[in-house]
């Protein structure tokens, strides 16, 4: 599966200009390609309404919260969106494809599996940041 050069751009705008709060991307003619880019002014409930109800996606976020010792701190999740509605197939294709995308972006810091959307509600992000 190849990785479209703009993917990896844009998670470099992500991660150093923190020019996105997230990046969805999808496969298309067997490569990996930006699906939705959100602004940096975009809320969690935003990125959540990114996601098809029937299709597979790869996800980038990048997390902001304070810590107990009220730190400022960010990480970024990665997110493979595989929801029971999609396509067999599909569901394959994201699975085999996932481990190789994601070497590709390098700065990975949390990494969540989701087949519905409460897989990977705000709270089960914010408790895996801290």
């Amino acid at each position: 599966m190849a990785v479209h050069d703009d993917c990896k751009l844009r998670f470099q705008e992500l991660k150093s200009k923190r020019s996105y709060r997230f990046i969805l991307f999808k496969i298309e003619q067997q490569q990996v390609v930006v699906d939705k880019l959100g602004e940096p002014t975009e809320s969690y409930d935003d990125f959540m309404a990114s996601f098809p109800a029937d299709e597979c996606r790869y996800a980038v976020y990048d997390f902001d919260f304070t810590t107990e010792e009220n730190c400022q701190k960010s990480k970024i999740y990665f997110i493979a969106w595989s929801p029971d509605t999609s396509r067999v197939r599909m569901k394959m294709v994201y699975a085999s494809s996932k481990d190789r995308f994601k070497r590709e972006l390098d700065g990975i810091q949390v990494e969540l599996q989701a087949t519905d959307p409460s897989e990977m509600s705000f709270d089960i992000v914010k408790g895996r940041a801290l």
